[in-house]
């Protein structure tokens, strides 16, 4: 079988879950016999094609259908998730050998995959890593606040390919969240919506290494107890109420926030350093402005922690969550988007409700001061994730719905 993964973008210098899924699940999809390769837009690089970890990436040019936009505007959508248009792409998916696509965007790329899968009478499946129906109005907004000013002459290109109609069209829709599914579901009845959780390399994260070599290279005090959060720089992760919670903590604990991701908003990378500087702040959190997933780096900061933080305004699954569960760490989150479809709050982590700074004081209080309370949300996070979370296992259920789809759609 020959899946064409279809994303957005896929670049090694702005990773995060979107990426390491279909990453993980394309490896896993080579190692069990079948074929894969990545084709998308170039987003925020040059290189139109290479491998990553085995797995071939090929790239289009793109263009964005306004008038008037600046290239600052444009970098801010490149970021943020501008509705784009790829001509490339389209010849691209006309002659690329395949059995299905799987999308894991909307928009006008999805429009054009679907438009092409029409074509040729080939299935595709979609995948909604970024949450469809459960992100805030305000965030909504923000992704298109570039274009206040411009003149958009994209919509006759949105009405050519489809762009509206790519969840009616799909063959599968897949939800990473169970809210998202139950919405789903209600919106489209007739429609397979198969709820499949995100996974995570526990034999990685798991691996034995040096956390003092973690603290040795950012001059992290041992006394200090590391709060660590990672993800994408962005409102949406919400670090800046992460830094208000380190202000509050700090007045009676010992304690050294560290944030890694890249920055996908300057603007508001600003206002977190602004924050940081009025409130002195600088010896008591590290930004490191993204690591590459599989990193060592990466590992020893997991490892080097004494909890693990995920504050976001929403969230459809949390991936990084799994990643500390594998290497056996206490968490404290957001009760958002898919966080309570595997997270069991007081047993494998603890929830609260976002933006209440006095129950995620309290948490976090909770669990540094308490040792044995903190290793055992670890442990029950870490057997949560042996039984229900190897991406062999997510992608056996995701080979099974490619072939009932492929199936279905050749004999009806």
């Amino acid at each position: 079988m020959k899946i064409l993964q279809i994303p957005r973008r896929f670049v090694k210098e702005d990773w995060g879950g979107t990426e390491t899924v279909i990453l993980e699940t394309s490896k896993s999809l080579k190692a069990l016999g079948h074929q894969t390769e990545i084709i998308c837009p170039n987003i925020l690089t040059s290189r139109h094609e290479e491998y990553i970890e085995g797995i071939r990436v090929k790239r289009c040019p793109y263009f964005y259908p306004y008038y008037g936009l600046s290239k600052d505007a444009r970098r801010l959508l490149d970021k943020r998730g501008g509705n784009i248009f790829s001509l490339a792409l389209m010849r691209q998916l006309r002659r690329m050998p395949a059995n299905i696509f799987h999308l894991h965007t909307g928009k006008r790329i999805g429009g054009i995959a679907s438009y092409i899968a029409k074509k040729r009478n080939i299935p595709f499946v979609i995948s909604l890593h970024g949450g469809v129906y459960d992100v805030p109005q305000q965030e909504r907004e923000s992704w298109t606040s570039p274009t206040k000013g411009t003149l958009e002459w994209g919509k006759v290109l949105g009405l050519w390919v489809g762009s509206r109609s790519v969840l009616q069209n799909a063959a599968a829709i897949i939800c990473v969240g169970k809210k998202e599914h139950q919405e789903v579901q209600k919106r489209f009845p007739n429609k397979r919506a198969l709820f499949l959780p995100n996974g995570v390399d526990v034999k990685h994260f798991s691996q034995q290494c040096n956390p003092k070599n973690f603290r040795n290279k950012y001059c992290i005090d041992r006394h200090k107890k590391i709060i660590l959060q990672v993800g994408r720089i962005t409102p949406q992760k919400n670090q800046q109420f992460s830094l208000e919670l380190l202000n509050e903590l700090r007045k009676k604990h010992q304690v050294h926030l560290v944030l890694i991701g890249p920055v996908n908003d300057h603007i508001y990378f600003a206002q977190l350093q602004k924050y940081i500087a009025q409130h002195n702040l600088q010896n008591c959190v590290t930004i490191i402005q993204g690591l590459p997933a599989k990193s060592t780096e990466l590992l020893e900061a997991y490892h080097a922690c004494q909890l693990f933080l995920l504050p976001s305004i929403h969230e459809p699954f949390g991936i990084v969550i799994l990643e500390a569960w594998a290497a056996q760490k206490p968490v404290v989150a957001s009760n958002v988007g898919g966080i309570p479809s595997f997270v069991t709050s007081q047993k494998n982590a603890l929830l609260c409700q976002v933006n209440q700074h006095s129950p995620f004081l309290d948490a976090i209080e909770k669990t540094i001061r308490n040792n044995n309370y903190a290793q055992n949300l670890a442990q029950n996070g870490f057997g949560e994730i042996k039984k229900k979370y190897s991406w062999e296992k997510i992608t056996r259920d995701l080979i099974c719905l490619y072939e009932n789809v492929i199936e279905e759609h050749y004999h009806v």
